[in-house]
């Protein structure tokens, strides 16, 4: 595996009382992307919810390039180069491709790739044919590619991507697919949350499996997917 740039030692997290996840350990290397695979309610959006510093109360050691997170905000992680997808699309409905695009960009991160519009539509062409559409009259794949491409804009060195291809229509998937195989060819890290265990296998250089808070496997995709299989998870 390539140089750490996510590390993840023994995170917990918890909603109210509830104590969500247990002792999750985690790396991503950079250049990789690496899939958290699980079904629903194993913990995958919190995992990532956690890591962006989103959830109060959480334990655990999470480093990002070399530097510990745990005191640090959402948005000083954001500058750091963390960009979060998550599920739910976050796009502002009245506002077009162009401006959602234009909402999301930061400048420039040393040893960042460097994200413009034009970018973004030369990895979505389906975006870039509707520039000036107003994000409330796409369909839900659509929506999903602006909610990436957005968050593209901030120059992230890593990627959190929350379910991608959750509730599209096959063709976005494979278009979904291919987006991360050319953004780990530009050099960036992705970590993926998806239960999808082919489109997961597709594209993913390891994958980690959870349930019920706790990482149960570790290995290549197809290993994690087989030892899912065995287990009836």
């Amino acid at each position: 595996m390539s140089a750490a740039l996510l590390q993840v030692e023994a995170l917990n997290a918890f909603y109210a009382r509830a104590h969500i996840l247990f002792d999750v350990s985690l790396e991503v290397g950079r250049g990789e992307v690496v899939a958290l695979m699980g079904r629903n309610g194993a913990g995958k959006s919190t995992t990532l919810k956690a890591l962006m510093g989103l959830l109060e109360g959480t334990r655990g050691k999470v480093s990002f390039g070399g530097r510990d997170l745990n005191r640090l905000a959402p948005y000083q992680r954001a500058r750091l180069g963390l960009g979060f997808v998550p599920e739910d699309r976050r796009i502002f409905t009245e506002l077009s491709v162009l401006q959602n695009l234009e909402a999301g960009r930061q400048p420039p991160r040393a040893g960042a790739p460097v994200w413009t519009a034009q970018a973004v539509f030369d990895l979505f062409p389906n975006l870039g044919a509707m520039p000036e559409r107003p994000g409330g009259r796409m369909s839900g794949g659509e929506q999903q590619m602006l909610t990436i491409a957005r968050t593209l804009m901030g120059n992230p060195h890593l990627l959190l991507l929350d379910e991608p291809s959750e509730g599209v229509a096959p063709v976005i998937v494979e278009q979904m697919a291919t987006m991360i195989i050319r953004l780990k060819e530009r050099g960036m890290s992705v970590l993926l949350c998806e239960q999808n265990t082919h489109f997961a296998s597709l594209v993913s250089d390891r994958a980690y499996l959870l349930d019920q808070g706790r990482i149960l496997h570790h290995g290549s995709p197809q290993q994690v997917q087989a030892h899912q299989q065995q287990s009836g998870l």
